[in-house]
């Protein structure tokens, strides 16, 4: 049986370089596809990176019940994942990485239930997420600010999720990663 392996984490984590370590060690994982209002950036196409929908027709999948999960980023931004997606991925025999953010994942496990792994990426403290978030260059202190913010929001629902991974180590992060989805798939 196929399965469903839903990953979420507080920006700054490491969850994009364990979900990519993963990948790279050859599992039989494949990320789901999910939608998006916004417009596409550069070469992305539709139906490969994400269905491209306009916010019309994403609120008119709300309505109609089709997400598993989904976020209205800001208004009129929308980003989600359909169920019909999911489950023809899962039909197609290929297991399913889901990566969203915490309220989706827990979603996705309800939906899913044993079928589904949900595991939570998280920092060794908030100081050291705000050290990495600084390191990276990229944001301005009050963006940073409202990473760590929310971050702290997101880490309130790690206990709920199947596995906590601490990545203090992203040695051993990796290593217990790779365990952790390899005993999952086997099952």
């Amino acid at each position: 049986m196929t399965k469903v392996i839903v990953f979420s984490a507080p920006s700054g984590s490491g969850k994009s370089t364990l979900v990519n370590y993963l990948i790279e060690k050859g599992l039989p994982l494949h990320f789901s596809i999910s939608c998006t209002s916004r417009p596409p950036r550069g070469n992305e196409k539709n139906g490969v990176e994400y269905f491209f929908l306009t916010p019309e027709e994403f609120r008119h999948h709300i309505n109609a019940g089709d997400f598993l999960e989904y976020e209205e980023v800001y208004e009129g931004r929308f980003y989600g994942t359909l169920s019909q997606q999911v489950d023809k991925q899962l039909e197609e025999g290929e297991n399913v990485i889901c990566d969203v953010d915490v309220k989706g994942g827990l979603n996705i496990k309800k939906h899913y239930g044993n079928r589904a792994l949900s595991v939570f990426i998280q920092p060794p403290s908030v100081e050291v997420l705000r050290q990495r978030l600084e390191g990276r260059g990229t944001d301005t202190p009050e963006t940073i600010q409202v990473r760590l913010d929310k971050a702290e929001y997101e880490m309130s629902f790690a206990k709920q999720f199947d596995t906590i991974i601490v990545n203090d180590d992203l040695e051993k992060a990796k290593a217990e990663i790779l365990r952790t989805v390899t005993d999952f798939l086997s099952k």
